[in-house]
């Protein structure tokens, strides 16, 4: 083999590997979503009248777990879950959350989605509700949007 066929393939395989790397590092940026959500008595089904709302952050991670907390004013929650439902549709609950005061909801540690949970999350398919005495089917509502 000559010297200019060596170094040419020395060179393509330098470049290859650098790019293999590249790709391989850049498929797990971004992989983490950070979704704001806001809850309100319009988005339960059927609708509910109220003057309560909530806000909140759910991060969910590429290896399906799931972090994040939810703050309500203008209720008294009893509980609070994501469950897995499209907008419009009612489905059941899939992480409950846990109150971590009067008005806040947190994901509990180590939650994680199932596959078929992370594809109806990516589809926009899951969603936040608080429940009261009031509205025991849930009060105000969050569709969560990847």
């Amino acid at each position: 083999m000559n010297t200019v066929a060596k170094f040419t393939r020395q060179s393509l395989w330098v470049v290859l590997s650098a790019g293999a790397v590249l790709i391989a590092g850049c498929a797990n940026m971004g992989m983490t979503d950070s979704i704001q959500v806001t809850l309100s008595g319009s988005q339960e089904v059927p609708p509910v009248t109220t003057a309560a709302s909530g806000s909140g952050n759910i991060t969910v991670s590429a290896d399906k777990a799931v972090s994040g907390n939810v703050t309500t004013t203008g209720l008294v929650g009893v509980a609070a879950h994501i469950h897995d439902g499209a907008p419009g549709k009612n489905g059941p609950v899939i992480v409950p959350l846990a109150k971590s005061s009067d008005n806040s909801w947190s994901v509990p540690a180590g939650a994680k989605f199932t596959d078929a949970q992370f594809a109806s999350y990516k589809a926009g398919n899951l969603y936040i509700n608080v429940h009261t005495a009031a509205h025991k089917g849930g009060e105000i509502r969050g569709q969560l949007k990847p």
